[in-house]
């Protein structure tokens, strides 16, 4: 088994996965390493030295130009609101279409359908309802709506595939011991879904903090992290613009291992449970 040929179609495979990686990762391995450049280094290539130095200026030096300690926190508060909303709605609609009711089919369409909207066409009707309200668009407020246009979508799918796999039987074993219906949820499904949870928490914070196109004109007068940059992008032309990009990559990267091993770790607790 292990000495057979590999035929031509694995190879092709292979170079095309390859192409792809690097299509994916490759404009961010250039910005990683332009960060690391001497103090009088440049936004090309070849590198003029290397050293910290625009990480340096990046965290402990006031810049001519951008807010990034106030649209770093603006965004990363707003995906703590996404990420909550997000959860919370999510788990709440998974438990009430797990049986059927009049409506269930077409209010499952409309909840998904912002998905297929173009996002700027999403932002711009939120920023214009608000207008005609009478009120400001807000980063807080009209972009905390319009991104969850963009993550409950994805939540509610994940739990909706969830619940369709869940099996009932574990529930009627603890009512049959006279477990409550609270007592049911809390001690038995809470448990089993909580890692399923954390990720759509993950899916829920990663997709609001990166989020450009529905945060354009909901966010007021006041920019998120993702905005920031863009605008930084026109009037910046040192690499501590490569130095923010290459910290904000890391801060994603970041949450997404914390939230692989929260789950690592959950999962491991349920199966001593099971054992135990």
């Amino acid at each position: 088994m292990n000495g057979e040929r590999r035929g031509p179609g694995f190879w092709i495979l292979t170079a095309f996965f390859v192409l792809f990686v690097l299509f994916l990762y490759g404009p961010l391995t250039t910005i990683f390493i332009l960060s690391f450049q001497g103090p009088n280094g440049g936004l090309t290539f070849p590198m003029n030295g290397s050293s910290f130095h625009w990480f340096n200026n990046l965290l402990f030096e006031q810049q001519a130009v951008g807010d990034f300690g106030g649209a770093f926190s603006r965004s990363l508060q707003l995906g703590l609101m996404s990420m909550a909303a997000t959860v919370v709605v999510s788990l709440l609609a998974g438990l009430a279409f797990r049986r059927r009711f009049l409506g269930s089919g077409p209010l499952f369409y409309l909840a998904i359908a912002s998905l297929i909207v173009p996002s700027i066409l999403i932002s711009l009707g939120i920023g214009l309802a608000f207008q005609v309200m009478g009120l400001e668009p807000a980063w807080f407020s009209s972009g905390f709506g319009a991104h969850l246009t963009w993550t409950l979508p994805f939540g509610l799918l994940i739990m909706f595939a969830v619940f369709n796999r869940f099996n009932p039987a574990y529930e009627e074993a603890a009512r049959d011991l006279g477990a409550t219906p609270w007592q049911t949820f809390a001690h038995v499904v809470l448990p089993i879904i909580l890692p399923s949870l954390v990720g759509v928490g993950l899916f829920g914070f990663t997709l609001s903090y990166d989020e450009f196109a529905r945060t354009l004109m909901t966010s007021g007068t006041f920019n998120t992290l993702p905005l920031e940059i863009y605008g930084m992008t026109t009037n910046v032309t040192t690499p501590v613009l490569y130095a923010l990009g290459t910290v904000t990559t890391l801060f994603s990267m970041a949450v997404i291992m914390i939230a692989l091993a929260a789950i690592a770790v959950l999962r491991l607790r349920r199966a001593r449970k099971l054992a135990g």
